[in-house]
């Protein structure tokens, strides 16, 4: 895949919110490889983005991250089963011990997040529903007995990801990762407390209710992210994303929020250190 030129290095260093660095092919039992890892965040570290938030989906990427975060203090980690992975675990039985797992990694030192966690309602029909919110759910319970952060995964469930928070209650630091409603949606966000964090896809021709989203956003709520490999922002759609590309969708937001660079890399860095506290 093509990997798009450096951008011009910020002007104040940035976290990326939430990349997945792990290799693509990662499975259970494989030695773990940190190499290419350091070398993306080398070259993020040229161009102004100084630390990242690591993100697990399943067991094995969050040990990955977990074990990463230990050995580079450009990383803090996030670990948690995702959304889409929750109904094949239920039905086996082995999503209880999984969680498990999960709470015994939040106690690392360097692990800052439970995530990413959520609802999908596009990759999962209703029948797979009720696992996503138990194991929703058991997230949100880990997150508060450890004061960690929540990264939610929220994808076609705008509704009922807010229901459950309602429900059991938010975590006191809740995170929008890669933000996906519209102005509506972001307000009422906003007003339960939670960060929205925005990645390349508000920088799409196509998604102008994001750049909408974004401008009811206090600056002390706003984050950006990556969400690498993926969603690399314009004009390098369809590439390959990493966290160094963190400033192409920043000088973006910035472009939307009609305020200086320096501005919003200075709030945004602040956000990522309140959120996750320091690197």
């Amino acid at each position: 895949m093509i990997e798009p030129p450096p951008p011009e290095a910020l002007p104040v260093g940035v976290h990326d919110d939430h990349t997945h660095l792990e290799p693509r092919d990662l499975a259970e039992g494989d030695a773990f490889d940190f190499a290419d890892a350091v070398r993306e965040l080398d070259l993020a570290e040229s161009v102004g983005v100084v630390g990242v938030v690591q993100v697990g989906t399943d067991l094995v990427t969050s040990r990955w991250s977990a074990e990463l975060a230990d050995r580079d203090h450009r990383v803090l980690a996030a670990v948690a089963i995702h959304p889409n992975d929750a109904p094949a675990l239920a039905a086996s039985g082995r999503l209880d011990s999984a969680l498990e797992t999960l709470d015994a990694l939040a106690g690392r030192a360097r692990v800052r997040a439970i995530g990413e966690t959520g609802l999908d309602f596009y990759r999962t029909d209703e029948d797979g529903r009720p696992a996503q919110i138990e194991a929703f759910e058991g997230h949100i319970a880990i997150a508060k007995r450890h004061g960690l952060a929540l990264q939610i995964h929220d994808r076609d469930a705008h509704d009922a990801v807010l229901d459950v928070l309602d429900r059991v209650g938010a975590p006191e630091t809740t995170v929008l990762h890669c933000f996906s409603g519209d102005a509506a949606f972001a307000r009422r966000c906003v007003d339960a407390g939670y960060h929205l964090s925005f990645a390349g896809t508000v920088t799409f021709k196509n998604a102008a209710y994001l750049r909408e989203a974004l401008a009811v956003v206090p600056l002390d709520r706003i984050l950006v992210e990556t969400d690498a490999p993926y969603l690399a922002p314009h004009p390098h759609r369809g590439q390959r994303n990493s966290p160094y590309l963190i400033p192409e969708t920043l000088r973006s937001m910035a472009a939307t929020l009609a305020i200086d660079v320096t501005e919003l890399a200075s709030a945004v860095a602040a956000n990522a250190e309140r959120v996750y506290g320091p690197w």
